[in-house]
């Protein structure tokens, strides 16, 4: 019997968490449908992807675009309840905790179709977060929960969600990373950007960094302040790009603030470094696998086991200046733990389970 999975992914987070998957789902015979919302649209957030990690092109984007929460998570549940009513597949799978993901998961819902969420039960209990608000109303409501560590899966315990929905499986992003590690070139990316010696990865976007103006002058200070100690390389996402520029994030001639890379270039970037300054949650996965010292500028973390089992830890914007100079005197640590099933076989377990699901509807 013909078995169909619909694949939603919309920003740049969920385009290395549904390659291993679908890769894993396609060795099983089983057909596939993936959609791009475009929540993330242009070629450096989006697009590249598709081209490194050798996915399939989508074969529906729906080219929703930017917006705030409401209006993005409005226009992704019309286009996907067409889609969905026309297609009816057998299981819709979504990952993370981007508005594409809390979407699909209410419309699937609603029209009484299965719905599979990739790395469930990350908390940071904090829901000034709009990505907390996400991750709630998705695994509240989605029928397969797929955790890619055991905080998350006793979190899921704790929400009362009944243990035959819970797979432990480990974490896909890792699987790809794994996958393509030979080709982060640490020397292309020293030569692109004119490093030479010991250098600082940051990225930022979140609404606590970026959005408030006083928040965003402590932020570029800090920043300032790192780039006095070592060169910083900065992809700029577009969120917040305007006030880091108007509070003089520029201005610091240590300081290379660049466009968005593709995977590739910004793994090899990272690879290099000496330390990543981050609010981002898979910064925190992928540099906890590369045993580089990752300072997440946030209050919390959904992704306590990078801490734990891993190189990073939660840092102030008015501590960052002092904690750097600490990392860049300890340097890079010679060995370090990484978290269970973190081992790039977790698309595999996640095809199995599903394949399972299905056989067992």
């Amino acid at each position: 019997m013909s078995r169909t999975v619909l694949h939603v992914t919309g920003a740049r987070p969920n385009f290395p968490k549904a390659a291993p998957v679908m890769r894993a789902l396609a060795d099983r015979g089983i057909d596939q449908i993936l959609v791009h919302t475009g929540q993330h649209y242009d070629d450096k957030m989006s697009d590249v992807f598709f081209r490194e990690l050798d996915l399939p092109r989508p074969d529906i984007n729906l080219g929703v675009g930017s917006g705030s929460h409401g209006e993005q998570t409005a226009r992704i549940m019309i286009e996907l309840e067409r889609v969905f009513t026309e297609r009816r597949p057998d299981l819709v799978v979504v990952y993370g905790d981007v508005n594409s993901t809390v979407a699909a998961t209410l419309v699937a819902a609603k029209l009484l179709i299965p719905t599979a969420h990739v790395e469930a039960g990350l908390r940071s209990f904090d829901l000034t977060m709009p990505e907390e608000i996400n991750r709630l109303v998705t695994d509240k409501l989605a029928d397969v929960l797929l955790a890619t560590s055991p905080d998350a899966v006793a979190h899921l315990g704790n929400e009362g969600v009944h243990p035959d929905r819970i797979h432990f499986v480990g974490n896909p992003m890792i699987d790809t990373l794994l996958a393509q590690i030979d080709r982060f070139d640490v020397a292309r990316a020293r030569e692109t950007f004119g490093l030479e010696g010991g250098y600082v990865v940051a990225t930022l976007h979140r609404p606590g960094n970026v959005d408030d103006p006083q928040d965003v002058k402590e932020m570029v200070a800090s920043l300032h302040a790192v780039a006095d100690m070592a060169a910083v390389v900065l992809p700029l996402h577009p969120r917040g790009r305007a006030r880091l520029a108007d509070a003089g994030l520029f201005d610091h001639p240590g300081l290379h603030v660049v466009e968005p890379l593709g995977y590739i270039d910004f793994m090899g970037l990272v690879r290099g470094a000496s330390f990543v300054v981050t609010d981002s949650g898979g910064v925190q996965e992928e540099t906890t696998v590369l045993g580089v010292p990752c300072l997440t500028l946030r209050p919390n973390t959904e992704r306590p086991v990078t801490i734990t089992d891993g190189t990073n830890r939660l840092v102030t914007r008015d501590a960052l200046p002092a904690v750097a100079a600490e990392v860049l005197a300890a340097g890079r640590p010679a060995t370090w733990p990484v978290p269970a099933l973190w081992d790039g076989k977790a698309g595999e377990r996640i095809a199995r389970v599903l394949d399972g699901f299905l056989e067992n509807r």
